[in-house]
């Protein structure tokens, strides 16, 4: 690409990224101006519109118009930067926590389990663990075993309980893409509530659920790296050394049997 090219380039993108009218280099006629005004428009309306798709549950419950002026904030501070519009908006529940005025912080956590969900979907498909697997590995092999996350799963840490809001508006929204008119629905008050989130994609549904905190501490450390011996020391801190046994393999089992665990190399 020559150097004329790449700063014409510069230069068209500024135009188009710049909220003031006109066109402060005079570059352009009249005419060219009252383009650009419209490209201008179709720019950010573009964005708004990626911002809603990555955010579906955050739009429904914060409404439309201070999801829109969430998005114009958004889109003025953060300027889009990735060559997929499917990134866009990778930021905004950082925004929200730090730069932006929303009206409830539990807001803060709906964009973070939007984007962590849309995450997992998109994620790339690798084999899941089989139990037999693990049936199959000697004793002295459990101390130093190491399990690993799937591609398709995150454990995300909340500061709100969320989560039976966040169903009944997936749920609405469903509806309504299925022609089904109903009122908006009555959401249930978030309540504070420091826990992980586990979502995975088994095979083509993305699912989820709130972790109570002692399985939370074992998910959280497994997604950490911890071998079979630090998982089962945080067992015993959690449910103490008579239970922790039990307890350790029966989430095992669990995650096993949803199959958000990577098979072993």
């Amino acid at each position: 690409m020559s150097d004329a090219l790449l700063a014409s380039q510069r230069q068209m993108q500024a135009l188009l990224m710049d909220e003031a009218p006109g066109d402060p280099a005079g570059l352009l006629d009249a005419a060219s101006q009252r383009g650009l005004a419209v490209y201008r428009h179709a720019y950010r309306a573009r964005l708004v519109e990626a911002l809603r798709d990555n955010y579906p549950v955050l739009a429904q419950v914060m409404g439309d118009e201070d999801f829109d002026a969430l998005a114009a904030a958004y889109i003025k501070a953060r300027p889009s930067r990735f060559a997929s519009i499917r990134w866009y908006g990778v930021g905004l529940a950082d925004f929200m926590a730090s730069e932006a005025e929303v009206a409830h912080p539990a807001f803060i956590d709906v964009a973070r389990m939007d984007w962590a969900l849309r995450g997992v979907f998109d994620a790339a498909d690798d084999e899941a663990l089989a139990i037999e697997s693990l049936q199959q590995l000697a004793p002295e092999a459990w101390p130093t075993l190491r399990l690993q996350p799937r591609a398709s799963a995150c454990c995300l840490p909340l500061d709100w309980a969320i989560e039976p809001a966040w169903a009944v508006l997936a749920g609405h929204a469903q509806r309504r893409e299925a022609g089904e008119a109903q009122d908006d629905p009555e959401l249930p008050a978030p309540e504070p509530l420091a826990h992980r989130l586990l979502a995975w994609r088994p095979q083509l549904e993305t699912r989820w659920r709130s972790l109570e905190p002692g399985e939370g501490a074992l998910v959280e450390a497994v997604f950490e790296g911890a071998d079979w011996t630090r998982l089962g020391e945080i067992a015993v801190a959690q449910w103490g050394e008579a239970e922790a046994p039990a307890r350790l393999v029966a989430c095992l089992q669990q995650w096993v049997q949803e199959g958000w665990l990577r098979a072993r190399a």
